[in-house]
């Protein structure tokens, strides 16, 4: 029987591009909950890392609620663009799905369990 861990490792390494791409996730989210009390919770856990990807430091370290959001957040975002990419026309269908691969890489490479 495997013993589960019982902490888990919530440091992220993402590279130049990959946080190019998660603050502009966070400003996008911000922006759009930010002004619903309802996701007061998100909006918290979103501007926390978006300040922690504005920092220098080449280890990112995100607590569990944080995790849990923005995958949540991710997930979400990627069945969107597929759903979007199905009913659009080619010039459209061709920018939503580099922006799908993009968001799918991050979601595979750092929030998969």
């Amino acid at each position: 029987m495997k013993k589960k861990p019982l902490f888990k490792n919530y440091s992220f390494e993402f590279s130049s591009s990959e946080k190019k791409i998660l603050k502009t996730f966070c400003k996008q989210a911000i922006n759009q909950m930010s002004s619903d009390e309802r996701y007061f919770a998100d909006v918290r856990a979103f501007t926390s890392i978006e300040n922690k990807l504005n920092s220098d430091e080449y280890e990112i370290k995100l607590t569990k609620d944080e995790k849990v959001r923005i995958t949540h957040q991710i997930k979400a975002n990627v069945d969107n663009l597929q759903k979007m990419i199905t009913k659009s026309w080619f010039i459209k269908k061709w920018i939503y799905r580099s922006m799908m691969k993009q968001y799918s890489e991050i979601l595979v490479n750092h929030f998969s369990d």
